[in-house]
């Protein structure tokens, strides 16, 4: 009886500390209240000629994923996102950040054979959507308003 009240002490701690350490990592983040998503308009990273903005994105959920080349954790949950993707109504796109040149995401893209859409930050988007860490993902509903956020590594499970 002992061991068991021990073990339910020490899983129960283990979960407070990952949510206490899940709330700090998310504290300056936009809003999930439905907040309206920050305007952006980026170059596509295989045809930087081509542009997306975030008002191509209404009418359909989609998850917003900022990564980085150098960001191992995002290489680790990437592949998680393009599961969901096969397997769901949800649409994804990701923002590459602090890259060095455009080669450096598609070398990400290329080693994890990504078929989501992969757009260049210009440096203002990080800001407007107040990334300080990587991964950072928001799921946009189809009027453009958030309606979740997460940081670090997620789990397809997570996504959804």
């Amino acid at each position: 009886m002992k061991i068991l009240r021990s073990a339910f002490i020490n899983i129960s701690l283990a979960i407070l500390v990952f949510y206490l350490v899940s709330t700090f990592k998310e504290r300056n983040l936009l809003q999930t209240n439905n907040a309206p998503a920050p305007y952006f308009n980026l170059p596509l990273l295989n045809q930087p000629t081509e542009r997306i903005s975030i008002a191509q994105l209404e009418g359909k959920t989609t998850v917003v994923y900022f990564f980085a080349p150098w960001c191992a954790i995002c290489r680790y949950s990437m592949p998680n996102l393009e599961a969901v993707l096969e397997s769901s109504n949800i649409n994804a796109i990701g923002i590459a950040l602090d890259y060095r040149s455009p080669q450096e995401a598609s070398n990400v893209v290329a080693d994890l054979n990504l078929t989501m859409p992969i757009l260049l930050d210009e440096r203002c988007t990080q800001s407007n959507y107040k990334i300080s860490v990587l991964p950072t993902y928001y799921i946009i509903n189809e009027p453009l308003q958030i309606t979740a956020r997460s940081v670090g590594y997620s789990s397809g499970l997570g996504i959804k």
